[in-house]
């Protein structure tokens, strides 16, 4: 088992009474790692759960975009506007706020959910889309060619895109460039810290658009990336692989988890395809050696990863490394974690159970994040979870991963779920804001307050994260592949 991480509790979540540790829940205030690498165990692993025949959707009062090409505009448009959502302060290159207002982050923007963006909307493929993804990742080159204290190529876990003042009164005046010049990092939550994964993907992006537009500058931005990771972070540990990433306080945090090292497979065989330069097959395989290190053949998953390089990590088992597997490595001896995932995973929020947040009468379906997900009585400020609350992101991942695979009965699946998603997307959500200006089209985090079993939860709030992969899935795009964006 992990060791317990060291929490950084936030307030109470405007309007939802919840609180949140960001993507991943990673660091801490004080540097500290907040969210260990967390093994996978076979603990309830299956439960017998299956898609089987899907609940219908019902009609009830909500956001309806127009079908699917109606849901995929909304959901361009949300994006671009929490891109878009503090016009009088940034005016140049910028990030897109992760969240709703509702959250209670204010104008956070983690670097993972910008990498979506850029991904989706390229895919979107309108010249108005590629014109917002430009933006963003202009925004990516920005921070790291302005950090304020290094100059290594690195990017942290988030940032700030807009004013707002803390919880406790201190004010936070600047866009996402600050008065001085420098990127506007996320001191007041503690996102200061970057993550392996954090920076795999904002690569992937910059290489998905230097291949649309043929800029130099996301490339060589890129490679800068893959040079911060490879020196940094490393591991000649017996696992191998590479570790974590570092903390606020620039310390190494040793864990290693499957979910980055598959980041990295992708983002290194990108980069010998882009640059010819054979250095990036070697970090290619390194990260490959690790991840089939994790793969567990006889139960059809992987393990999340480990605390210390030597020792596998054994419970819980996440979603994320069988869906990305796909998308990355794409080689049939993994295939079978996404049938796992389609199984183990399978939750049915069902407006009638006691910890639902659901509207009354609403159903909506996908899988959970985690194994532990689904047993979870955790609480958020006096919220106590619901083990059946769908991740709308995870939905929409496994989505995006059976349409890549392209089995027999793939497609059907894959567009049941995307149906949930869309239905999710007009039910849940309405009346939240971005900047204080009211929003519309995104999709949720989750249907209902659920926890990870990795120390943070997701809620009911509109996020960039989730409408992108929905926007992946529905352009059936693989975001992890050259050439893969429609």
């Amino acid at each position: 088992m992990p060791d317990d991480p060291q929490t950084h509790v936030m307030p109470p979540v405007r309007g939802l009474g919840h609180h949140v540790l960001g993507r991943r829940g990673f660091l801490a205030l004080t540097g500290a790692a907040t969210a260990v690498v967390a093994g996978a165990g076979a603990a309830a692993a299956h439960d017998g759960r299956s898609w089987g025949p899907r609940p219908s959707l019902p009609h009830g009062p909500g956001r309806h975009h127009g079908g699917a090409a109606g849901a995929e505009r909304a959901a361009v448009a949300f994006v671009r506007a929490a891109t878009d959502a503090y016009p009088a302060r940034n005016t140049g290159p910028r990030l897109a706020q992760s969240y709703t207002d509702e959250l209670g982050l204010f104008s956070t923007a983690f670097v993972y959910d910008n990498a979506l963006a850029v991904c989706a909307l390229l895919a979107d493929g309108r010249r108005s889309s590629v014109e917002t993804a430009r933006v963003i990742g202009d925004g990516l080159v920005f921070a790291q060619q302005h950090d304020p204290d290094h100059a290594d190529g690195r990017l942290r876990q988030g940032y700030n895109v807009g004013p707002y003042t803390f919880y406790d009164g201190t004010p936070q005046p600047d866009g996402f460039v600050r008065a001085d010049g420098y990127a506007n990092v996320g001191w007041q939550f503690g996102f200061l810290g970057t993550a392996v994964g954090d920076m795999a993907w904002p690569g992937i992006a910059l290489l998905q658009l230097y291949g649309a537009t043929r800029d130099p500058e996301y490339r060589d931005a890129a490679v800068r990336i893959g040079e911060w990771i490879v020196t940094t972070t490393w591991s000649t540990a017996p696992l191998g692989g590479f570790s974590f990433g570092v903390d606020g306080g620039d310390q190494p945090v040793p864990n290693g988890s499957t979910e980055h090292n598959v980041d990295c497979v992708a983002f290194f065989t990108m980069l010998r395809k882009v640059t010819g330069d054979r250095r990036w097959t070697a970090a290619a395989e390194h990260a490959l050696a690790f991840v089939d290190r994790m793969w567990e053949p006889r139960s059809g998953w992987f393990w999340t990863g480990t605390n210390d390089g030597v020792e596998i990590n054994r419970d819980p088992v996440p979603l994320d490394p069988a869906t990305w597997s796909r998308l990355a490595i794409r080689e049939r001896r993994y295939d079978g974690a996404l049938d796992w995932a389609a199984t183990a995973l399978a939750v049915t929020d069902d407006a009638a159970a006691p910890t639902s947040q659901l509207p009354d009468g609403e159903r909506v379906s996908g899988v959970t994040f985690s194994t532990a997900s689904l047993t979870s009585t955790a609480q958020y400020n006096g919220i106590t979870v619901h083990p059946d609350g769908v991740w709308l992101e995870g939905t929409a991942q496994l989505a995006t991963s059976l349409l890549d695979r392209d089995r027999r009965g793939d497609r059907h699946r894959a567009e049941d779920l995307l149906a949930q998603v869309r239905h999710a997307q007009d039910v849940l959500g309405g009346g939240q804001h971005l900047g204080g200006v009211a929003v519309d089209g995104g999709v949720v985090a989750a249907s209902s307050l659920l926890d990870t079993g990795f120390g943070f939860g997701y809620f009911q709030v509109q996020h960039v994260g989730a409408t992108s992969w929905f926007l992946l899935a529905s352009t059936r795009s693989n975001p992890m592949r050259w050439g893969g964006l429609g």
